[in-house]
């Protein structure tokens, strides 16, 4: 083993200043892909940690026995920011320490997010503080109970028998920023809600879009300057080297490179997280901390990537190992199977078949999704050699001058290496079609004006509630008014699925009809704030809110739109890399044949035109029909498409897509330089 590592070194080494610069190729594109590959898993660690951070607001509710605590939940707004205020009241000395507190809140005190504090500070008291009582935080809450660094909490200790820990608080509405009081004793059993994991199926999608391309792109970075390899590894069979002698060596040269490279990225990775910290979804930024796998996931990458580059590197030698004869002479290899084809076909059709289902099943159907994409990924790997050789067929026979000619010859000749540098822009055309149709609009959502502050009561209450809140508001220019609303899903008169309303225990009888208290407040959002704190209490455990507050959809689809532009420029990166140093890579690969030509008479120019229609065509080609691939899966989901969104999308795939011929231009000056002398040479 020492004997094959020194070797493999020493063929590192020997390759000259052009064999070392394939080298650095390789590694470039393992550590680009290390680097993404870290980002797409911290993200999906990330989102889990949000998860976990959320749980303890929805604890488990307890036996009236076993019960230490009483904890409800609501929301307020200030700023249009969501506050969360967690309500505790202890019923013995046995009472649970929340996360991110040293103790039990006693009744009258409140700790507060170091944001929430700050904003305590900074605000005048009448349109914030002076909503908590002691209008000061007795204590500040810690990492533990946060789930991003600008969220803003509030726990607040109250007695049981506090009205705010009696009263029901309409949460029959389906919202899980509001929770009536529930018995507790611990918050190891918290249940996560609905939006963490809707925020984590979301992230295990965007992981399959991004990984799957780096998985590809980190395989093919194994094969980079692979006809150099191909030809010192044949010479090495031919002067006596055993099948075994030439894999070992390939492995050796392949992970030595693969983990300089995975190393690189994640030092790469580890100085972008400070810049990814501030990428704002769910509501706010990110703990460092939560962006950083765990130590088994760190591991477990470090490893995968330079077994996955050894693999690919061994898959390739196939040629060397059977006939190093023919690699040596440079024959064509054998013409690629039209039933690659057919397999693409197959993952289309089956997903035609039960798309149709896919929105009724539930995480089943999530699952069946990213097989089928994850399937169609690979589909589109497998046949892009084939089509690019169908291509180059085409390409030869339409040619009219040399650069096509030569560009469609080479496309013929080795379409697998032509399929490298477009890889990377097939696989993001099919990410890019999946999201432009999965990409809605908030112009249909319903919003009430920004300054209506509104609270539910029961009828019975409507009258005198609307009299209070007259008389909180008394001295400004703020219109009350009562309407009438019947809550979702009833029936009838009879029916008892909404809150209650009244100053009761919770879970007790509820009417179906309801009154809504509005209060348009004119004069901005310092008065709306004002209002709101003015209103606190005026019904127990429910803030004042404004339609807008209320409409967590609009939150949600803007993070869509977020993700969907951060899943496309990750996606484009790798597109890029690998168009760039692919590129660079078929030039060394080629600078023998490119000097042949050269002293054949091949002017420059003519050469250079070859080189970008090889990739441009095949790009075109690959790229569109990949596109629509991607909105053909996306159909299914696509009931609210939004214009505005779309055009965003695809304006973004328009530079994207401008970006790779630049990216793929840059191994011009690369031509210019192996043709400068083109004598032939010894590698």
């Amino acid at each position: 083993m020492p004997a094959t590592l020194g070797l493999a070194w020493r063929l590192l080494r020997g390759g000259g200043r052009r064999g070392m610069l394939g080298a650095l190729l390789t590694l470039a594109a393992v550590a680009v892909s290390t680097g993404l590959l870290l980002f797409a898993v911290g993200a999906n660690h990330a989102f889990a940690q949000r998860a976990d951070a959320d749980a303890w607001r929805h604890p488990a509710e307890t036996s009236p026995q076993k019960a230490t605590a009483v904890q409800a939940l609501s929301t307020d707004y200030v700023r249009d920011r969501p506050v969360t205020i967690v309500d505790l009241a202890a019923l013995n000395d046995r009472a649970p320490v929340p996360p991110g507190m040293r103790r039990f809140p006693r009744p009258g005190e409140v700790w507060a997010s170091p944001a929430l504090a700050d904003l305590m500070r900074r605000m005048p008291p009448d349109q914030l503080a002076a909503r908590f009582p002691g209008r000061t935080p007795s204590g500040v809450l810690g990492r533990d109970a946060l789930v991003h660094p600008d969220e803003l909490v509030a726990v607040v200790g109250r007695a049981p028998g506090d009205p705010a820990m009696t009263a029901d608080r309409g949460d029959r509405f389906g919202r899980e920023t509001v929770a009536s009081p529930k018995r507790v004793d611990r918050y190891a059993s918290g249940a996560v809600s609905t939006v963490p994991q809707v925020y984590q199926v979301l992230v295990a999608i965007a992981s399959v879009l991004m990984v799957v391309p780096l998985l590809v792109f980190g395989g093919a970075a194994a094969r980079l300057t692979v006809a150099r390899r191909d030809q010192r590894l044949a010479a090495l069979r031919l002067v006596g080297a055993t099948p075994g002698q030439v894999v070992a060596v390939t492995v050796a040269e392949a992970v030595l490179t693969a983990l300089a490279g995975a190393v690189a990225g994640t030092l790469l990775y580890a100085a972008s997280v400070p810049a990814l910290t501030r990428l704002t979804i769910g509501g706010g930024d990110w703990f460092a901390g939560d962006l950083w796998p765990d130590a088994a996931w760190l591991g477990a990458v470090l490893a995968a990537v330079p077994v996955l580059v050894g693999v690919s590197a061994v898959v390739g030698l196939r040629r060397v190992v059977v006939s190093p004869l023919g690699v040596a002479r440079r024959e064509t290899p054998p013409a690629l199977r039209a039933v690659r084809g057919l397999l693409l076909v197959v993952v289309l059709v089956g997903f035609g078949a039960v798309s149709g289902s896919l929105t009724g099943m539930g995480r089943v159907g999530l699952v069946v999704l990213l097989v089928f994409v994850t399937l169609a990924f690979l589909a589109i790997n497998l046949v892009g050699p084939w089509v690019v050789a169908l291509i180059g067929r085409l390409t030869v026979a339409t040619a009219r001058r040399p650069a096509r000619l030569l560009a469609g010859r080479r496309l013929v000749d080795d379409p697998r290496a032509t399929w490298r540098t477009v890889a990377g822009v097939a696989l993001t055309g099919f990410i890019a079609g999946f999201l432009c149709l999965l990409n809605p609009t908030q112009a249909d959502l319903a919003e009430g004006p920004p300054n209506r502050l509104e609270l539910v009561v029961p009828q019975a209450r409507s009258a005198a509630v609307a009299a209070q809140v007259r008389d909180r508001l008394a001295g400004t220019s703020a219109q009350v008014t009562v309407r009438s609303a019947e809550l979702p899903g009833n029936d009838g008169p009879s029916g008892n699925d909404g809150p209650s309303g009244n100053d009761g225990p919770a879970g007790s009888a509820a009417p179906s009809r309801i009154d809504v208290v509005a209060a348009t407040v004119p004069g901005g959002a310092a008065a709306v704030d004002r209002a709101r704190t003015a209103l606190t209490g005026v019904v127990p455990g429910r803030p004042a809110t404004t339609p807008a507050d209320d409409a967590p959809a609009r939150h949600l689809l803007a993070d869509l739109r977020t993700g969907a532009l951060v899943v496309l420029t990750v996606s484009f990166l790798i597109a890029m890399t690998s168009a760039g140093i692919t590129g660079a890579s078929a030039v060394l690969d080629r600078r023998q044949t490119y000097a042949m030509l050269r002293l054949a008479g091949t002017p420059l120019p003519v050469l250079d035109r070859a080189r970008r229609q090889e990739t441009l065509i095949p790009l075109v080609v690959m790229g569109g029909g990949s596109l629509l691939t991607g909105m053909f899966f996306a159909l299914p989901f696509a009931a609210g498409v939004g214009t505005a969104g779309a055009l965003t999308l695809l304006a973004f795939v328009a530079l994207g897509f401008a970006g790779i011929f630049g990216a793929s231009a840059l191994s011009r000056p690369l031509l210019r330089s192996v043709t400068t002398d083109p004598a032939p040479r010894p590698d």
